[in-house]
Formats: structure tokens, sequence, C-alpha cells
């Protein structure tokens, strides 16, 4: 354990609260208020049971923060179990449980190199690369003379996410979208 200011905490942090006990965090927000002190809200999970809860501390105030392995790892499968991944050096496979993956599974792919955060052999948090290339499944036609302008339409990827697109992109092409929020980045080169 190493003390941290609080407002250093990041998503996949993990932290020992008022318990003594072990926690994820799930999103941690600075909030500074025009008077009185900034605060660091934070949404977490723990790690014994899965419960959630929410907390805040003073921007200034340390917390007790673990220590966390992250490691490359490529996405196997997915099955009733959980979502597959193996460590490429040593082979050593761990299993992610789908609230842990959450909406980072839709852009998984079979080989997909991701980083995992693990704490005493538990995965506790996944980092997609930032950018995939996917294809449009649907889309409304191209229109003839059309060129990339500020107006965007609705798109379909092969993943089943929803993004909008310039109106000359058209079904069957191969885009490039940001895996945070599922937005579109440019034309694929390939």
């Amino acid at each position: 354990m190493v003390k941290v200011i609080a407002s250093s905490l990041r998503k996949g942090n993990v932290v020992e609260h008022d318990d003594g006990k072990l926690y994820i965090v799930l999103v941690a927000e600075n909030i500074h208020p025009g008077k009185g002190n900034s605060v660091t809200k934070v949404d977490m999970r723990r790690m014994s049971d899965g419960v959630k809860v929410a907390a805040s501390w003073r921007t200034v105030e340390m917390v007790e923060k673990a220590d966390v392995d992250e490691r490359a790892y490529n996405f196997l499968y997915n099955d009733g179990e959980g979502y597959h991944f193996m460590e490429p050096t040593s082979f050593e496979q761990i299993t992610m449980h789908e609230d842990v993956v959450g909406d980072a599974a839709a852009y998984l792919v079979d080989g997909m190199q991701v980083f995992i955060k693990t704490f005493e052999g538990a995965a506790l948090a996944i980092e997609l690369p930032q950018r995939v290339t996917l294809e449009i499944v649907e889309t409304e036609p191209v229109i003839k003379n059309q060129t990339a302008s500020s107006s965007f339409k609705p798109a379909t990827l092969n993943n089943g996410v929803k993004t909008m697109v310039p109106p000359h992109i058209g079904v069957g092409t191969r885009v490039v979208v940001m895996t945070e929020d599922g937005s579109y980045v440019e034309r694929a080169k390939d």
C-alpha cells in the first residue's frame, strides 16, 4: 500500500477504505465548487463481495492505494464463464467476469492485445487500444456529390455499436473508431 492524494485516483485503482477492505475505483471525479474545498467523489466496488459504494474525500486528503499489476494480454474467447485472455510470454491465462469487462466487450476481437490490471491474481480493469477498425453494416444510402461536411448520419458497425459518420460513407466501408466512446475518426486506410 502507498499513500496518494485523493485527486490522483482514477478508474481501475485499488484503494483501502474505512473498514480496511479493498475497493476498485469505477468512477472518480474531482469537483471544484466556487466556494469551499475541492472534493473527489468516487464510485467503487468492494473486491470481497462486489458491493458498490460511493465515497468522497477532500482532494488533498491522503488515501491508501494498493500496488496493481498491469500487463499486456491477448483476447482469446468468450464463454459462459467470462472473457478469457492469455499473457503472450508466459502463456498464463486469466478470466474476466462480464461486469468487469463492461462496454469494452463490444470491441474485443480474437487476438486483440489489451492491458489488464490485476491485484493478487484477480482481474480488475481492462484497457483497450484507443482505436479499432470496424465495418459499417447499416447506414443511410450515399447521396451523390456529397462530400465530407459538418453533417453526420447514423451508422451501425459490425460489432453492433452505433456511431455517427460523414454522409459519403456507405455500407461495407471500413472505418476507424475510438473505443472510449465509439466516435468516428476516419476511413480505414487498408
